[in-house]
């Protein structure tokens, strides 16, 4: 007998005011896999990831985990299944790193209690694993955006949870820190069947790692399936509206973007005299 599904969206429709964003959306996600959630700027990716959390009501349709309407999970029970990275964050009091991490931590400690060992235990290593160890004491305030977002990361790991969902979470990171994650990431859900959800703009990113991909497009789910059977050069052109060559000389699909020729130096022959 099959597994059940982790999260199962069934004719979901959602919309702003009179503004249609989802109309009859429709998926399985299942559990212990990186999926990649891509598309263009305004295809409803952010919208998507909320209404998966729980944060954004729908207007119809359903949306179930693990066989149960998400809306029947009281908010302490979500909150030690599913943790959000956003793409960025407001923090409104002077927190310092590790209170904010520990704040990952709030679903499994009662009312009036001390952090156990255990919490702690987990702060530390989701800290270690984020490469902020040293930034510890350091106030929230006084952080670069792509500290922040390691912070954020962090809280997130440190919640324990069994998916987590990333909004463009990477965006403000440079690129080791950008790899770094992904990889961690990445190793959680092949060694501790982590669930991931990411909505990443790099495309060859997504590609790297990510095991499959949903494709948006103006509100509605143009294709999903395995990264490497459904990133080719016909979706790039339909989706993206870009000419590129999808090369398959290793383990993982990579991109070559297409240019006129002119494009091909960022300065013209007399700039570069």
């Amino acid at each position: 007998m099959s597994q059940s599904p982790l999260f199962s969206m069934d004719c979901a429709m959602f919309n702003y005011g009179s503004t249609v964003v989802f109309d009859g959306l429709s998926f399985t996600l299942e559990a212990g896999r990186f999926y990649g959630l891509i598309g263009p700027n305004g295809s409803g990716k952010s919208t998507l990831i909320d209404l998966l959390m729980g944060i954004k009501p729908l207007s119809g349709g359903r949306i179930s985990y693990k066989s149960r309407p998400l809306q029947s999970y009281a908010r302490k029970d979500l909150a030690r299944r599913l943790a959000l990275v956003p793409q960025q964050i407001t923090v409104g009091f002077d927190f310092s790193v590790y209170d904010l991490v520990l704040m990952g931590r709030h679903p499994y400690i009662r009312r009036f209690s001390a952090p156990t060992a255990r919490d702690l235990q987990l702060v530390d290593e989701a800290l270690g694993l984020m490469d902020i160890l040293h930034l510890r004491r350091r106030s929230v305030a006084t952080l670069s955006g792509g500290e922040k977002q390691r912070v954020i990361v962090a809280r997130a790991l440190a919640q324990e949870t069994e998916t987590i969902m990333l909004d463009e979470a990477t965006s403000s990171l440079d690129i080791k820190h950008t790899i770094e994650i992904m990889r961690v990431l990445r190793r959680k859900v092949q060694e501790s069947k982590l669930t991931v959800l990411a909505a990443i703009h790099d495309l060859n990113l997504a590609a790297a790692f990510c095991e499959e991909l949903l494709v948006l497009k103006k509100g509605r789910l143009h294709t999903m399936g395995e990264t490497g059977d459904i990133l080719t050069s016909a979706l790039l052109s339909e989706v993206f509206s870009v000419q590129g060559t999808v090369l398959r000389d290793r383990a993982y699909p990579r991109i070559e973007y297409q240019m006129h020729p002119d494009e091909h130096s960022p300065l013209s022959p007399a700039q570069n005299r």
